[in-house]
């Protein structure tokens, strides 16, 4: 995992949430399960299940330069779907370090939709 991480770039909850109350310009991808989704997610992302991104990302998202910020539960499925889509052509997708776990520590707004 640790060879992988250094493959994948990262940014961390705080940077998102600045970014965020910013207003910059960017897709948040939730890749968790479809049950955790369900139970709570960081308002404005879309959900792609690490399970189904190869086969859905296209369709969702098909602009291969575009800023895509993937989560999970806490940042290792994020990881390897961030190496998955950097091989499928994605040259511009980052892993949130810490995922959902991080950011309700952090105490930021949540969504159930």
């Amino acid at each position: 995992m640790n060879e992988l991480r250094s493959c994948v770039k990262e940014t961390n909850v705080a940077e998102v949430a600045a970014r965020i109350e910013r207003g910059d310009k960017l897709t948040l991808v939730d890749v968790r399960e479809d049950d955790e989704w369900r139970a709570g997610h960081i308002p404005d992302a879309i959900h792609i299940g690490k399970g189904v991104i190869e086969r859905d990302i296209e369709a969702k998202l098909p602009d291969p330069a575009a800023e895509i910020i993937l989560y999970c539960g806490g940042g290792f499925r994020s990881v390897l779907a961030a190496d998955v889509l950097a091989k499928m052509g994605y040259t511009n997708v980052v892993s949130m370090d810490g995922g959902i776990r991080g950011w309700r520590d952090a105490k930021l707004p949540e969504t159930k939709d």
